[in-house]
């Protein structure tokens, strides 16, 4: 017997969608931003930055820099996870100063992800500012973290959680519902 399909929030057609909305919304904010960038968060964070940032550049006619953050070594959970964690390079072939950092992720829990990448990104530099953008964001949070720019906003009970998957790591685009384990 096969387990059951976890119930789609958007499929590859609704995601790219609200993508393109949250991209409208960081152009209309810092079009006009010369030193804008975007930096995402490994893993899922970083395909949705890039897609952005596609996004963003064809809409303002130029270049949008684009930084890859890992944030393993800075979770407060570290200690609690299995097995020895994989620490992958962080990616930021541009210097902080006077930028407008947008920090890209996936989904929006506790704020714990967010809080490390604010940490793990202060030491790399000190940008002029750092704004949030995230494609999902399912509540709970437990640090005062908010989003700048959400695609879908759910309030999701604590028995679930919202998988983001993305084509170029799950080979499938989607926002799914599923029991936590």
């Amino acid at each position: 017997m096969s387990e059951p399909q976890a119930p789609c929030l958007l499929d590859a057609q609704q995601m790219e969608a609200y993508l393109l909305r949250v991209s409208r919304e960081i152009a209309a904010a810092f079009g006009h931003d010369e030193n804008l960038v975007l930096i995402g968060i490994r893993s899922r964070g970083l395909p949705l930055a890039e897609r952005l940032g596609r996004m963003l550049e064809a809409s303002l006619g130029r270049e949008i820099p684009i930084g890859i953050l890992d944030i393993t070594l800075y979770r407060d959970d570290l200690t609690e996870m299995a097995g020895s964690p994989i620490v992958r390079p962080t990616e930021i072939p541009f210097r902080l100063k006077d930028k407008t950092v947008v920090m890209v992720d996936d989904v929006l829990f506790s704020g714990r992800t967010i809080r490390a990448g604010l940490d793990a990104l202060l030491d790399h530099g000190r940008p002029k500012r750092v704004w949030l953008a995230i494609l999902v964001d399912r509540g709970g949070r437990e640090l005062p973290i908010q989003a700048d720019f959400v695609g879908l906003k759910l309030e999701v009970p604590m028995t679930q959680r919202v998988s983001v998957k993305v084509q170029e790591i799950d080979k499938v685009d989607g926002v799914f519902l599923e029991s936590r384990s």
